[in-house]
């Protein structure tokens, strides 16, 4: 029984099952507050959800699988992979992850099958290469979160502004929280060779581009509001841009991997905000 635990214990640290409720519960948000979707008896709401949820944790796996020696410096205490996993059965049960959630969406949508494919391929290819290069896996994580919450769009066959404002919203709130991450990590990529932003170009050059990304991202919002939504700004400026402008004055003055985590995690609940603001807007 202690075993079965430990084990359990361990498979929900390797999938992150957290970040894949929240997965689950913004598509949810998302096709009944922005498409207004009967979310009880959609059952191809539920396999989209599912699916997506099956690919995001077999992208979790094979990160860790390619990460091992990295995280035994940055974070030794959340190592699963060769430890609690052995990495022949994480290699396998990223396989069974991945293709189950393509099977699934064989059964919803093959435009949403095609979206998986390539969501499992990019996911690999970041694991085994892009997030030691600097940007480009920032931006594919970014992309597939993105492309999480736009694929509601392709379920239901409609182009829904507001969708898309969130999935500029969930690139963009992203692409900040894994640079962010990037700054946390430097140690452990620095001594592995990785090539990510901070290490290229220093955690001050960093901290610009940051400033500068969430500037783009605020003016994006604003513009795909003006031109296509009509919200009233007020909605923006007290959900949006009041957390986003204490993100930065706490950017400003972080300067250890502790203050870099707790930057991480408020990215996180900024996120979170986001979703539950569906229900206002």
């Amino acid at each position: 029984m202690r075993f079965s635990k430990k084990i359990i214990a361990a498979l929900i640290r390797l999938t992150r099952t957290w970040n894949l409720l929240i997965l689950v519960f913004a598509q949810y948000f998302t096709a009944r507050f922005l498409l207004k979707a009967d979310i009880f008896s959609d059952w191809r709401l539920l396999l989209l959800c599912v699916s997506s949820s099956l690919i995001a944790a077999g992208g979790y796996v094979i990160n860790d699988y390619y990460d091992v020696k990295i995280d035994l410096v940055n974070n030794p205490n959340r190592v699963v992979v060769g430890k609690s996993v052995p990495r022949r059965y994480a290699i396998l049960l990223h396989g069974l992850l991945s293709v189950s959630g393509i099977a699934l969406a064989s059964f919803v949508s093959w435009w949403i099958v095609a979206i998986n494919i390539f969501s499992v391929s990019l996911l690999w290819f970041y694991s085994n290469l892009l997030k030691r290069l600097p940007f480009v896996g920032n931006f594919a994580v970014a992309l597939l979160t993105g492309l999480s919450i736009a694929v509601l769009n392709v379920l239901y066959g409609v182009f829904n502004p507001m969708v898309m404002v969130y999935a500029v919203f969930a690139f963009f709130m992203t692409l900040v929280r894994e640079i962010i991450k990037d700054m946390e990590d430097l140690k452990g990529d620095n001594t592995y060779g990785c090539k990510t932003i901070p290490i290229v170009w220093g955690i001050r050059r960093t901290k610009n581009l940051l400033y500068l990304i969430i500037a783009v991202f605020g003016i994006a919002v604003l513009l795909i509001n003006h031109l296509y939504v009509k919200l009233p700004v007020i909605y923006f400026a007290m959900l949006l841009f009041v957390p986003l402008a204490w993100l930065v004055v706490q950017l400003v003055k972080a300067d250890t991997k502790k203050d870099y985590s707790w930057l991480s995690s408020f990215c996180k609940v900024i996120m979170l905000l986001g979703i539950l603001s569906m229900a206002i807007v």
